[in-house]
Parts: C-alpha cells; sequence; structure tokens
C-alpha cells in the first residue's frame, strides 16, 4: 500500500470526534486507508447482505459493533446515520464510526441532518504526485502520469492503464447512475463524457455540450451533476471580486482524475499525448488536480477558482492563503517564454498577490523570475503546502 499523506489528520480527528466520514471517487483507496489504519470491524453495505440487514433491523445490525466499525458505501443505507448518532450521544466517546461514501451528495446529506458536530469530514481523492513519489513508484515522467492518473490499484498492481479505466468506468460509474438516477441509455451517457472530456480545462457552455450529445440542456446539467456526485468530474468557478475588470461568469471543467479524462479521449499509450491536440488541457488538468489533492491532503477545504475577464486576460488557477491569493499559471511546454507572464501582468494592480506567483510548466527545469516561482509538476505539493502554511512534503519526481 502506497502511504497516504491525510492519514494522520485522520487519525487525529478520530481521537476528538465520535465518527469520522471519508468520502471519494470509488478505488481512491478509502476502504483500504481505513483498514490500514484504524483497528475495527469491517463491513460493506454494498453486500445485498449487509444493506438489507442494516435496513431492516439498524439496531440490530449496530449491536454487532459495540465498540464501532468501519461502514462502507454508507449512502446505501443513509438512516442508518440517524441510529448512530443515537449511539455515539449515549456513550459521549470519540473514536467509535468510520463512515465511508462515493457519493458526494447523498452521503453528505445523511451526515449533515443527524451527525453534525459529531463528525470531521474528509475527502480522500486519488494518489498526489508526492504520494506516488513518496511511496517508490519509478519512471514517473509527465507522459507516463498523464496515461495512469492516480488510481491506487493501477500503480500498486502494475495494471494496464486502459484496461482500468474501461472496466473502472463500465462497472462503478454505470453503477453509481444506476444508484442516482434513472439514466436509460447508458451509450448516449458515455458519449456525454467523452464529451466532457474534449472539454477538460475549457470554459463550460452546457447548451453545447448537450447540442453535440443530442440531449437538452436540463439533461446536460442532471448528468454533469450526476458525474460531480460520483467525483469523476468538477467545476472550478470564476474568480469574483469588486474590480474594475468585467470577469466571465462560467466555470471550467476538470476531471477528478486525468487519467479517466484521458481514457475517454481514447488515449492509450504515451506516444498518443507527443503531439495530442489536447495535451495542453490534460496538463492543466494534472497541475490543477494536484492542487486540489494537496489541500484536502492537509485537511484542509480548497477556496480556488480562475480568473478570465471579458477581454480574454486569464490566469488559470488562483488558490487563496492565509493572506490573500496565490495566482497560478499553467502551461504545458517546456520552454519558458516571457507570453507565459502574460496573465500575471493583467492581475499587477487587480488584485494583492502577497505570497508571489507560481508558474507551472511541462519543463524540468525550476528557477525564479523576479516575484515568479517556476515550477515542474512534481513540485506542487511542495509549493501549495508552504503557501498555506501546512508542513512540508516530499515532491513527486514527474518531469518531461
Amino acid at each position: 500500500m502506497i502511504p497516504r499523506q491525510i492519514a494522520d489528520s485522520m487519525l487525529d480527528a478520530f481521537r476528538k470526534y465520535p465518527v469520522i466520514t471519508v468520502t471519494g471517487p470509488r478505488q481512491s483507496g478509502k476502504t483500504t486507508l481505513c483498514k490500514h489504519i484504524f483497528d475495527l470491524p469491517h463491513v460493506n453495505l454494498e453486500a445485498p447482505d449487509q444493506r438489507q440487514f442494516a435496513q431492516q433491523d439498524p439496531r440490530d445490525f449496530l449491536s454487532g459493533f459495540p465498540d464501532g466499525a468501519i461502514i462502507d458505501e454508507v449512502q446505501r443505507v443513509p438512516e442508518l446515520t440517524s441510529y448512530i448518532q443515537v449511539l455515539v450521544d449515549e456513550s459521549g466517546r470519540p473514536g467509535q464510526y468510520v463512515l465511508t461514501g462515493s457519493s458526494d451528495f447523498s452521503i453528505r446529506a445523511a451526515t449533515s441532518q443527524s451527525l453534525a458536530g459529531r463528525t470531521a469530514l474528509f475527502t480522500l481523492l486519488p494518489l498526489s504526485l508526492a504520494e506516488l513519489s513518496s511511496g517508490g513508484v519509478e519512471n514517473l515522467d509527465l507522459d507516463k502520469m498523464l496515461l495512469h492518473g492516480g488510481y491506487p490499484r493501477i500503480h500498486d498492481r502494475k495494471l494496464v492503464p486502459t484496461s482500468f479505466y474501461r472496466d473502472y468506468v463500465g462497472t462503478y460509474v454505470e453503477r453509481d447512475l444506476r444508484q442516482l438516477s434513472m439514466v436509460r441509455d447508458l451509450a448516449q451517457f458515455q458519449i456525454f463524457m467523452q464529451l466532457c472530456a474534449s472539454n477538460v480545462g475549457r470554459i463550460l457552455n452546457l447548451n453545447r455540450l448537450g447540442s453535440d450529445c443530442g440531449i437538452s440542456q436540463a439533461t446536460a446539467r442532471e448528468w454533469l451533476n450526476l458525474l460531480e456526485a460520483s467525483y469523476v468530474v468538477f467545476r472550478l468557478s470564476p474568480f469574483h471580486a469588486n474590480t474594475r475588470k468585467r470577469l466571465v461568469k462560467s466555470p471550467k471543467l476538470y476531471f477528478h482524475d486525468v487519467g479517466i479524462a484521458a481514457f475517454l479521449l481514447g488515449i492509450s499509450a504515451t506516444e498518443h499525448l507527443r503531439t495530442h491536440p489536447l495535451r495542453g488541457g490534460l496538463f492543466e488538468n494534472l497541475v490543477v488536480t494536484e492542487v486540489i489533492k494537496t489541500v484536502f491532503n492537509h485537511d484542509r477545504r480548497p477556496e480556488a477558482c480562475f480568473y478570465r475577464d471579458s477581454n480574454g486576460n486569464e490566469v488559470d488557477l488562483m488558490l487563496r492563503t492565509g493572506t490573500g491569493w496565490l495566482p497560478i499559471e499553467i502551461k504545458a511546454g517546456k520552454t519558458v517564454n516571457q507570453d507565459y507572464f502574460k496573465g500575471f501582468r493583467q492581475l499587477d494592480g487587480v488584485l494583492a498577490m502577497p505570497e508571489g506567483k507560481l508558474l507551472v510548466y511541462g519543463g524540468n527545469a525550476p528557477h525564479t523570475r523576479r516575484d515568479v516561482k517556476i515550477a515542474t509538476v512534481g513540485q506542487i505539493a511542495g509549493h501549495v503546502a508552504q503557501f498555506l502554511g501546512c508542513p512540508s512534503v516530499a515532491t513527486g519526481n514527474a518531469s518531461d
């Protein structure tokens, strides 16, 4: 098992709260991590017999775990959290239940109603570059990372990423969709997912996305919400503030794991990435998710957005720190040129940037130019942790 950076924060919270709740995509390593760090019995509510038992007689079900348990996929029996609330309130002690779930909307609805103030919330995403590096994963060059993504099973078992993602999309995503919604035409939904991948890193236009897929805008919105609920995609909001600039109001679209996006684009080998027209978008997706993972792995909630005004001036990512905003520009090229700094220049005089600026590029020669730190992909975690005032972490070794 590759060590997870969030583990210490989870252990610390378990000493203080009666319940901790861990959400994230299927196969991101939630169960493996929880079983590794918590000495508790384990039950999975995906198993039909266990789910039926919990639904029909929740008190008797929970009586089988007098000292607590790890309960996987708790969103499958959301009413169980109300009975857990009664038990933890009666005992009054921390460290009893660990709940996991792969449907963000469902599990948060269940825990916010019954376990408010009683549970610490964590999000476990696929492996970050820093985790892969510290876990001893070798030969992690940039194109390989774009193709492989960060799902632990790929790296632990050295699976062919195309085969893994084919099974993942077919088995896990489609099963979640059947649980969350009445999506009748899964073939059309697959096309919708492929169109989402072709729009990675771009301003989201639901009208065009629906039209290209042959569905209404309302259906496109519903399907996108379902993908978000299953931790497949997420929307990055635009920056909003009282400035003299007119700013765009539509979000940008990204995948929680770049490997899924590459698979949906039909990329099956690193050679395909060298000249692929969406390589820049995939690289941007990798960097954005690496920043988000780093924030989550330090038990923070990311306050991130992008900046773009009506004239097309843009900074790819804005991360709120303790003292202001950290602008991050993302460029897939290996050679730094003056155009890479254009977005930063547009922000001068508009926002306070006390932490300076960060440029992440596809090369392998980190350096500094005036107030801009120029970093490789593998250095993102260290820089972000430093800007957030978190303990330093090992940096990944991905380079081109």
